[in-house]
Order: C-alpha cells, then sequence, then structure tokens
C-alpha cells in the first residue's frame, strides 16, 4: 500500500506484480506534479520482496531522501518522486517464502528449515541480475552462497572474481577494484585492470564490504549506479556488465547510524538480503555436514583412497552438536580433520575430540554469569589453547599474586588475560590474523604485536582466508 505523506487520505493498494507510477495517466499512480517524469518509477514485488526501480527520470526517485536506482523498499520507507512523497507500507511485512524440498543447493548441505528457505531464495534470484547482501557471522560460508548463486546463474560461464575488502591495505584496494594506469602512483610501474573489468560479464563477491573505506564508498556506489568504471589516473570510463554480490558480518544498519557506511551505497547494495544462521542455530544440520566431509574431506583417505574413518560414535555426535561452535562451519571443519587425524579406527570417538570440545558447555547451559577464560589442553603436540567458557565464574587470584605488589601482580594479571584473549580468539577464527584483529576491535599491526610478545603463532590461513 501507498500512502500520501503529505496527504494521508490518498492512498492506493494494488494486489500485482509491478505498480508503475508517473505522470501519464496509463500509470498505476498518477502523479499530477510538474517534477514528475511521465514514467517516473516503477515498484516490483517478487518472492524476495518490493523492490523500487527508477526509469530514468528527469528529477530522480528517492528513498528516505536518498537517490536511488534499484533498491529494496522496505515498509514505512518514504519514496519521493520529484515533489511528491509516498509511503510505502507492504500488506505483509515478510514474504513467505516455501522452503525447498532438498538439503543441498550448488555445494551447500543442510536440511535445517532456514537453510531449505534459502536454497529457494537463491534459486529464485540467481537467474536475475539483482545485487544480494550476505550476512552472517564469520565462517557461516558467505563465500559458499556466492558460488552459489554465480553457478546456477546465465553468469557461471564467466568468472567469479573474490575480493576481501578487509584483506587488503586501504591505499590499495581502489587500485585493485577499479585498476590504474601507468604511473598514476608510485609503484605503477604498468598499466593494470581492475577486479571489475575482470569480473566483465561475470559476478564480483565483495567480502568484508563493511571493511571499504569510506572515503571509496562513492566510487563503488558510481560503479553500481552508471555500469562503468575508471581506472586510477585515466580520465576515460569504460563500461562493464557486472553482477554484486557482497558479504559482511557485521550489521550494515548499525555501520549507516554510526556514520562509518553511506546510505545511499547501503540502500543500493540492499536489494536483496540474505542471513545465513550460525551452526548453533542449526545443529540439526550437524551429522549431515559431518559425514559429507568424512565422505569427502581428503585428510580422510587411506593410501588406496578410501575413507579412513566411516562413522561417528553417538556420545561424540551428541558433543559436537552440543558445542557452541563461535567458529561455525569453518571451525567444524578442523575439529573433523585434526579429529580424524587421531583416530585410528574407523569410528570416531568422543576421546578423538579435542579437549575444549569434549569439555564445553551446551548453548543452554552457558548464560547468567561472567565469561571467563580457561585452559583447554590439546594432545598430539599441538600448543595449548583456550576456550571461554561462559558459564564459569571469574578466576580469583592466586596465592602467588597475591604476594606481590599491586602493580606486578596487576601486571602478570594483565599478560596472562592477553595471551588467553589472543589465542582464543585465533582459535575460533581458524588461525586468521585479519578476523580475529577485527572481532576484536584491534589494529592488525598491534594484533601481531601481541602475538609475538607471547611467542603465539597462527594455525590456519591468515589474510586470505576467505569466509
Amino acid at each position: 500500500m501507498l500512502q500520501g505523506v503529505d496527504d494521508p487520505t490518498q492512498e492506493w493498494s494494488f494486489d500485482k506484480e509491478e505498480i508503475k507510477i508517473g505522470s501519464m495517466e496509463d500509470n498505476d499512480i498518477v502523479l499530477h506534479d510538474d517534477t514528475v517524469s511521465r514514467y517516473h518509477c516503477k515498484i516490483v514485488q517478487d518472492d524476495t520482496g518490493y523492490v523500487l526501480v527508477d526509469n530514468r527520470s528527469t528529477n530522480g526517485t528517492f528513498i528516505n531522501k536518498v537517490r536511488v536506482r534499484e533498491a529494496f523498499l522496505k515498509p514505512g520507507a518514504v519514496l519521493s518522486a520529484g515533489q511528491s512523497q509516498l509511503r510505502f507500507n507492504a500488506k505483509e511485512e515478510e514474504v513467505h517464502i516455501v522452503p525447498s524440498r532438498s538439503d543441498r543447493c550448488a555445494g551447500l548441505i543442510g536440511g535445517n528449515a532456514r537453510m531449505r528457505e534459502i536454497y529457494s531464495i537463491i534459486e529464485k534470484i540467481a537467474p536475475t541480475a539483482t545485487t544480494v547482501v550476505i550476512d552472517g557471522e564469520t565462517g557461516t560460508g558467505k563465500e559458499v552462497v556466492a558460488q552459489a548463486i554465480h553457478s546456477l546463474s546465465p553468469r557461471s560461464k564467466n568468472d567469479l572474481v573474490v575480493f576481501d575488502c578487509g584483506a587488503v591495505p586501504p591505499n590499495l584496494i581502489e587500485s585493485e577494484l577499479f585498476g590504474h594506469e601507468k604511473g598514476s602512483f608510485t609503484g605503477a610501474v604498468m598499466t593494470r585492470s581492475g577486479l571489475f573489468e575482470q569480473a566483465d560479464g561475470g559476478t564480483l563477491f565483495l567480502d568484508e564490504l563493511g571493511e571499504l573505506p569510506f572515503d571509496l564508498q562513492p566510487k563503488l556506489l558510481r560503479a553500481l549506479e552508471q555500469r562503468e568504471v575508471r581506472r586510477v589516473g585515466s580520465a576515460k570510463a569504460s563500461k562493464v556488465d557486472v553482477r554484486i554480490i557482497a558479504a559482511t558480518n557485521r550489521n550494515l544498519e548499525d555501520e549507516v547510524k554510526a556514520g562509518r557506511f553511506r546510505q545511499d551505497l547501503f540502500y543500493r547494495l540492499s536489494v536483496v538480503r540474505l542471513h545465513l544462521p550460525s551452526l548453533r542455530e542449526r545443529a540439526d544440520d550437524i551429522p549431515l555436514l559431518l559425514q559429507h566431509f568424512l565422505d569427502h574431506g581428503s585428510y580422510n583417505k587411506t593410501p588406496a583412497g578410501q575413507p579412513k574413518v566411516r562413522t561417528i560414535a553417538r556420545d561424540a555426535m551428541t558433543t559436537l552438536q552440543n558445542y557452541p561452535w563461535p567458529g561455525n562451519v569453518r571451525e567444524l571443519v578442523n575439529v573433523v580433520e585434526r579429529a580424524v587425524s587421531f583416530c585410528d579406527a574407523q569410528t570416531l570417538e568422543l576421546s578423538d575430540l579435542p579437549d575444549y570440545v569434549r569439555t564445553a558447555r551446551p548453548p543452554s547451559q552457558a548464560g547468567g554469569t561472567r565469561p571467563s577464560m580457561r585452559k583447554a589442553t590439546h594432545s598430539g603436540g599441538h600448543p595449548a589453547v583456550t576456550a571461554i567458557d561462559p558459564a564459569a565464574p571469574a578466576p580469583a587470584p592466586n596465592e602467588e599474586l597475591l604476594n606481590q605488589t599491586f602493580k606486578d601482580a596487576k601486571e602478570r594479571w594483565v599478560a596472562s588475560f592477553e595471551r588467553d584473549y589472543i589465542a582464543e580468539l585465533l582459535r575460533r577464527n581458524s588461525g586468521n590474523i585479519s578476523h580475529a584483529a577485527r572481532e576484536s576491535d584491534i589494529d592488525r599491526k598491534y594484533f601481531r604485536k601481541l602475538m609475538k610478545k607471547y611467542d603465539i603463532e597462527a594455525a590456519g590461513a591468515d589474510d586470505d582466508e576467505l569466509d
């Protein structure tokens, strides 16, 4: 339903997939306003929601005072065409999605109801050129979703180009995305095409979009609006045909409110938004995921190429389903690989699992008290790391600390906390230093400094690891 802002008695209600707005009489909504174009804009409804599309109007189309070419409409949003303002209210704030009957979708695995809804959305939006924003915790599989959308689209014959906004120094991001001309800056010894040009005809996946520097966001918006890019140091723009899929583990609406993310870019990107559930929210998928990892993981092969471990003991499975999985599916993969390496039988037993998994409390028992750190010993020569036990009381100072001066005791206490905190963050982020630093809101250089200070090594990948 649309309602006039200045005159609430003006109401329009339609039960159709496309609503045309303009000054001509054959529009669904006729606005007698000299500043409104003949066919100014339209609202399109599909299974993913409502999208406002500007029809190259003279004076532009706006949502909440932000000019847009194509953007997702939320209930309560005010759209402006010329000097006319209309308030949008959908009949239902959420579009009903019929879940897929399959427990798999182009590389995604899981029969959980939320995952099956996501499969349905992917199958509907994949054939389109719609911009998609995927949000969710680190390790939930945002890049796998992007790959699924690309593989099911007509663009699959061309490249899916991946760029992690948080893994490249801010001063190099513009050159990476848009390219540069020879001599345009120190070190530019040759002309280089950017990722937009490399993804022409295909899909560009922007991971960790919330890390994109604020001063570069207008250039990204222009590329999306005008479908053209200009290399650094060049006066010539090049047309590109690129579908954008972005991912973030931040709440972009909060980032907009905090002034760290442009509102106009947010509206332009948020045509379709997919939220991926954490692994603890779909623990019923863990048996299916585990069987897939055992069947297809290269780490679970005998010299003859047969699966080494074939089944998982019931108590081990229960423990894995009760563990809160702060690192989500990525952490599950790492735990399975480690457990398989210690298992000498065809059945994975509880004793094969890491101590911090076996001793963790289920999420339902983990609330109500202040969090603290506890040690989790690893076998097999691996260094001990820490795990957060949210239900444990804060540790009291031991006798040795109480016999020291306040200053000395505090220094030792802080050092112990820093060492445990850094080690736990690295474990939660599968050894990825950039992601761990980002989660803790610590500068990456200082994070590395703390690692060096406490002789902590990252067991996993660093900046090249993606969601």
